[in-house]
């Protein structure tokens, strides 16, 4: 099924048939055609019919295809700033910092397991649950100089710790 008009008319033939034909060479057509015609529907109704395809794809490469099919599909009025589309841009900024701070975090303790220091739980934990990239980016800088990893967090060059009254 190629035609978004029919997939309006009749949404369950249209994902029976992306599920059915998920690894036929004309998938990527389907799947396009069904993306369209799906859209035409109320975003409920969308979001619906959307995650039925995903499920019914399972493991297959073609639900992978789906997916990257679905990043585009944010709205039903891209370019707007509707609500709908407002949170879903913040949910993928927010997942994007968190990323990027898992990263970051994975490079501090990368940095002091390499120069085989101890490691310990606490400390671990402290790196991993920290979300401020400059504090990150500090400690990872501080990873390859310091002497202890507890040493990162020495009160005074740490960034996150309060500053101590010098009076």
């Amino acid at each position: 099924m190629t035609d978004e008009a029919t997939v309006a008319r009749r949404p369950a033939l249209a994902v029976l048939s992306a599920i059915v034909h998920s690894e036929s060479r004309r998938a990527p057509a389907i799947l396009e055609a069904v993306a369209r015609g799906l859209l035409s529907f109320e975003p409920d109704i969308t979001k619906y019919w959307f995650e039925l395809v995903e499920v019914g794809l399972e493991s297959t490469p073609t639900r992978e295809n789906w997916r990257k099919l679905m990043q585009k599909v944010v709205t039903h009025f891209p370019g707007h700033r509707t609500l709908f589309e407002e949170k879903y841009l913040e949910g993928k900024a927010e997942g994007e910092a968190r990323g990027e701070a898992r990263g970051e975090a994975r490079g501090v303790l990368r940095v002091l397991e390499v120069r085989d220091l101890v490691i310990t739980d606490a400390v671990r934990e402290r790196i991993v649950t920290c979300s401020d990239l400059t504090v990150l980016n500090d400690w990872l800088d501080r990873a390859g100089t310091v002497e202890r990893a507890e040493d990162l967090f020495t009160p005074g060059t740490d960034p996150a710790a309060p500053a101590k009254d010098a009076s």
